[in-house]
């Protein structure tokens, strides 16, 4: 088990969940099924964690979207070909 960020008690517990996109440039909308989450058994809050949200958003960056189907899993995602090897727009 491990700690939950909503409640800090220690009955979370990491699953998957369906999530999704709206793309950088706003034509259209994704659905990312098995993307990594957490799920706390306390006070019953299911998220998704900023390094997973921020690998999505870096991903959809930096490759061709165009070439995405509009449901696609979250390894189908991060295995598509970049155009560069990390994110310059990001700020650090």
């Amino acid at each position: 088990m491990k700690e939950c960020k909503w409640c800090n008690d220690h009955s979370a517990k990491d699953i998957t969940k369906t999530g999704y996109w709206e793309l950088h440039d706003g034509t259209r909308a994704l659905q990312i099924k098995e993307i990594p989450a957490v799920y706390c058994e306390s006070c019953g809050m299911e998220y998704h964690e900023d390094e997973i949200v921020e690998e999505i958003e870096d991903q959809l960056m930096l490759i061709d979207t165009k070439k995405l189907n509009q449901v696609l899993t979250f390894k189908e995602l991060m295995a598509q070909e970049r155009f560069l090897k990390k994110n310059y727009f990001k700020s650090f």
